[in-house]
């Protein structure tokens, strides 16, 4: 017998059996909800995007009404899922939709594909969920998953390497149940392939997995190379009068694109750019951050005022501090926002 129904076939049985059939974007043919789950589960997990998930459809419940929303609305209700240029894209691709589409979706995946944030992986699995096409998905779970099973070396971002796995993906396509199956993949790399202690002893492709007879299950994928890490700081102030702070609208490209943080630069600098010297400086401590291509190191300085001045500036704005921290900030500026108590009003 060959590898490939037995490959298919038991990873559906299975998924039906004991895979996940309870999260909130399951059950449901919307391509609107099971769109924005695929984009918010990229790079993230599933327990963290779940909140987000539904807080976003409180706020965005059809397509039509996200494509409507200004695109800092957007980012405010994504602040915290980190990667913002998916948010950017989610906007845009709505409004294209919209637009161009007149709020139709696409069903095959060479046109979902073409749309604004959605890759050929993710526009296989609104395909399959949504229209029941028959495609093969390719995110890193699945990667995962059958470079331990066809014990396939290289790291799976090599472009040969991952040529090699989307012609393998392609081959096991089962005939039907192309919703189980994919859903399949995505559960066994979430739950038991994992990335670090695989639980090949729950997994029902273990007696065919050829990393788990050779004893390779925590070496396969083959990682990437990494070299060290370039290291950045940044510099903020806080300008604050006890009650309110001031923030700037970063620009939508770059580091935290679109999303507010307070005045960057040396404290000097930034108080005459804002035409404020009269202020009293406290130091508010030291946050590193990582991201994908380099950490950041960011130092912060509170500067207290006895009342907001008025900016010409569109791109600055007075927050009340009590709701500052829920702005639509990065997850570094909200901890420094945090630590910043609101003064207590006049009773």
């Amino acid at each position: 017998m060959s590898a490939v129904p037995s490959f298919t076939d038991t990873l559906i049985a299975w998924q039906k059996r004991a895979g996940r059939h309870d999260l909130p974007w399951q059950n449901t043919r919307d391509p609107y909800r099971i769109w924005l789950s695929e984009i918010m589960l990229q790079q993230t997990q599933v327990t963290t995007v779940i909140p987000y998930y539904l807080r976003f459809l409180e706020r965005f419940p059809t397509l039509e009404a996200l494509a409507a929303a200004p695109q800092e609305a957007v980012i405010e209700y994504w602040a915290g899922l980190g990667y913002y240029a998916r948010a950017r894209n989610l906007h845009r691709c709505a409004v294209e939709i919209v637009a161009v589409h007149a709020g139709k979706w696409p069903k095959s995946v060479d046109r979902l594909a073409s749309l604004p944030g959605i890759g050929r992986s993710t526009a296989a699995a609104i395909a399959a969920f949504a229209f029941g096409e028959r495609a093969a998905i390719l995110d890193g779970n699945v990667k995962r998953v059958l470079c331990r099973f066809f014990a396939i070396e290289g790291f799976p971002g090599q472009a040969s390497v991952e040529r090699a796995l989307w012609a393998r993906a392609e081959t096991l396509l089962p005939e039907c149940d192309i919703e189980a199956y994919t859903q399949g993949l995505m559960d066994l790399g979430a739950t038991l392939c994992s990335r670090r202690k695989p639980h090949c002893n729950d997994c029902p492709l273990q007696q065919a997995c050829q990393a788990h007879r050779t004893g390779r299950a925590e070496d396969l994928p083959t990682a990437k190379p990494r070299p060290a890490l370039p290291e950045r700081h940044g510099h903020y102030v806080f300008v604050s009068d006890g009650h309110r702070v001031l923030l700037e609208r970063r620009p939508a490209h770059g580091i935290w694109g679109g999303l507010l943080v307070p005045p960057e630069g040396e404290t000097a600098a930034v108080l005459a750019r804002l035409g404020i010297s009269d202020a009293s400086e406290s130091p508010l401590g030291t946050l590193r951050h990582s991201f994908t291509h380099f950490r950041l190191t960011l130092s912060a300085t509170l500067c207290h005022i006895d009342a907001p001045k008025a900016i010409a500036d569109p791109s600055l704005c007075w927050i009340a501090l009590e709701s500052a921290a829920e702005a639509g900030v990065p997850t570094p500026i909200r901890k420094l926002l945090e630590g910043i108590a609101p003064a207590r009003e006049a009773q």
